[in-house]
């Protein structure tokens, strides 16, 4: 039948000789430069002859040296001069003759290739889309929480309180890792306690993989479709993209998508005043330190700085005629009808009742939880006079008079 093309037997295999000489390919290859393969060559080798057993390893172990012999001579025009690649060569003729083995004949099995990438993967994804990327690593979608600042302001909190202020100057909404919300807020009348927002300053921090910092300001009058550098996007970077500006309705309403953080922020005017609403990721919004405790979308107002609804009695419209209005865009008496009869009781401006709605619109788009819509606040709002009342009050007026005369 022929000379078999191993004829060493398995003993001879484990000579102190044959690992001193893998030893000694295995130091000179992390000598190889980057144009010399030898280091594939090598790792196929010893992949190769890593586990040899059985009664056909001697077989096994002379397809290996062949293969390795074959991979030495391509990867030779790039390795000519290499230490490391020569001296693989010459103990690879070694090792042959020490195992007598033929130079013709059957090689290894190449080496299974890797699998391809999985493009479903966290390398493959976009690391500045947060939702694919929370979705990766955790296997669900993020969770989201709203916040919203509108009207004299109220402010409805990521945790679902409502409170009305009377924060007069700048307050920061929201300061974390990755933004940073001013509000600066000035009297709604002459005199008055109410104040409204009149000014908004949002900030996107940089962040180097996605955006540059950018900068967006808001004024009454003034609600820009850019950023305060011009442009409309996270900038020249790879995720420029992932920020993004656009214009709902001319001088009215603003989107901002920041999706590198799973954030969107609308910004609106209504009548002489500001509005704020956001849907942000739990994760972004949660992303600050003690230092950064003040943010009304967390807190809320301080106690200091909360006005009961039921103030709005006293105002400069009757609080029935701000009732009527209010109840023809806000149909569900909750605290956005609430808010929207004390800015109109207390400012005698009508429009304030777009403010209300815009309010909830986004609250309907951004809030996680429909359920969670409406927020219902007993006695918070102004009580109503009923037409009972009224009867009282004018037969006790009649009865004050007659006593009188």
């Amino acid at each position: 039948m022929g000379k078999p093309a191993c004829s060493k037997s398995p003993g001879q295999l484990e000579t102190p000789g044959f690992f001193l000489r893998a030893l000694f390919l295995l130091l000179f290859c992390r000598h190889v430069s980057s144009q010399c393969k030898i280091l594939r060559c090598n790792s196929e080798y010893v992949a190769a002859t890593l586990n040899l057993r059985g009664s056909n390893r001697n077989v096994a172990y002379c397809n290996a040296l062949r293969s390795y012999s074959h991979c030495t001579r391509k990867t030779a025009r790039t390795c000519r001069g290499d230490l490391a690649y020569h001296s693989a060569v010459h103990g690879i003729e070694d090792l042959m003759i020490q195992n007598n083995c033929s130079k013709e004949g059957p090689t290894s099995p190449p080496r299974p290739r890797p699998p391809a990438p999985n493009h479903q993967g966290f390398e493959s994804l976009d690391i500045c889309n947060y939702e694919k990327s929370f979705l990766y690593k955790h296997g669900q979608p993020p969770s989201y929480q709203h916040c919203a600042a509108f009207g004299d302001p109220h402010i409805r909190t990521f945790h679902d309180d409502f409170h009305t202020c009377r924060v007069e100057g700048s307050w920061p909404l929201l300061d974390n890792d990755y933004l940073f919300v001013q509000a600066t807020s000035s009297p709604v009348a002459k005199g008055s306690n109410a104040t409204v927002t009149s000014k908004l300053t949002i900030i996107f921090k940089n962040m180097k993989e996605c955006i540059d910092q950018k900068v967006y300001q808001a004024e009454i009058d003034n609600l820009p479709a850019a950023f305060e550098d011009g442009s409309v996007n996270g900038g020249e970077r790879p995720g420029g993209s992932s920020l993004a500006i656009r214009e709902r309705s001319p001088g009215r309403h603003v989107e901002i998508r920041a999706e590198y953080i799973g954030t969107t922020i609308a910004v609106r005017q209504a009548g002489r005043q500001l509005s704020f609403s956001i849907r942000a990721a739990e994760e972004v919004a949660r992303a600050f330190t003690e230092e950064q405790d003040l943010q009304l979308c967390v807190g809320g107002c301080p106690r200091s700085q909360r006005i009961s609804r039921s103030e709005c009695c006293r105002g400069r419209v009757a609080a029935e005629t701000a009732r009527a209005l209010c109840k023809e865009r806000l149909p569900v008496e909750d605290v956005y009808f609430q808010s929207c009869v004390f800015d109109v009781v207390t400012s005698g401006d009508a429009n304030f009742t777009m403010a209300a709605h815009g309010a909830l619109e986004d609250a309907r788009v951004f809030l996680p939880n429909a359920e969670k819509l409406h927020i219902f606040q007993a006695g918070a709002g102004c009580p109503r006079v009923s037409p009972s009342f009224l009867l009282l009050l004018f037969t006790s007026g009649l009865w004050a008079v007659s006593l009188h005369f």
